[in-house]
């Protein structure tokens, strides 16, 4: 028999087990903005060599989450404001214009399911942490009827750029029982725009959601940094 062209993948290498560790510790703040490290140091905590490590750094550092260093050292990016304004500004020039066009492609089964993953989001027992994914793929899913994979390519690193922000700052908020009915309503009022099929209520609606998901963040950021500083 001809050998196949492409092979199944029995299992994740090991870079990609390192790399889903590592971003699991940054995102938690177990590993915080802005401490250092060696790659030797890295690799006895998980009991890996170097070159898994290296390569799972360079794939960190492509999602900004950390800056590698001369030699054999990283560090945990810092969080910057100006970095989540400049994400959130892309977000808005990008998703709402998608918004627009995805909200006449939508099927109506298909805003029903995303209407109820959106209570969801209301549930007390479940932390920002918890529901994120399941909010980053309730997003792209809002948008992808209209996407293109250039689109969706952008919007992943995005989000994946904001994620840090997003968790700090609706983690803040996890205390208040208010404010997971809050996150409830806002996505169920995405999907009630959207099923207007009116692509400027669809529009206008996405920008707002991003603008006060942004100010939310901005908010939990300042209240470490008294003194308004922007950068790392």
């Amino acid at each position: 028999m001809e050998t196949a062209a492409v092979r199944p993948i029995e299992s994740r290498s090991v870079a990609d087990q390192v790399m889903t560790e590592l971003r699991r510790s940054i995102l938690s703040g177990a590993l915080p903005p802005g401490q250092e490290f060696s790659l030797r140091e890295l690799a006895e905590m998980l009991k890996v060599s170097i070159i898994p490590v290296r390569e799972a750094l360079r794939s960190l550092e492509s999602q900004g989450l950390v800056h590698m260093r001369p030699g054999r050292s990283a560090a945990v990016a810092p969080l910057d404001l100006d970095e989540l304004q400049s994400i959130y500004r892309l977000r808005r020039r990008l998703e709402p214009e998608i918004a627009q066009r995805s909200c006449r492609l939508l099927s109506d089964a298909e805003l029903d399911r995303l209407q109820r993953e959106a209570s969801e989001f209301g549930d007390e027992r479940r932390t920002m942490n918890e529901i994120y994914e399941a909010h980053h793929a309730w997003h792209l899913a809002l948008l992808a009827p209209a996407a293109t994979s250039w689109d969706l390519r952008i919007l992943l690193t995005l989000s994946r750029a904001a994620e840090r922000y997003i968790r700090i700052g609706f983690g803040s908020l996890d205390p208040d029982p208010h404010e997971h009915d809050r996150r409830e309503h806002a996505h169920l009022d995405l999907v009630a725009a959207f099923r207007q099929r009116d692509p400027e209520i669809a529009a206008s609606a996405m920008h707002q959601h991003l603008a006060h998901n942004e100010q939310i963040a901005l908010l939990a950021l300042r209240k470490d940094r008294p003194n308004g500083a922007a950068g790392g």
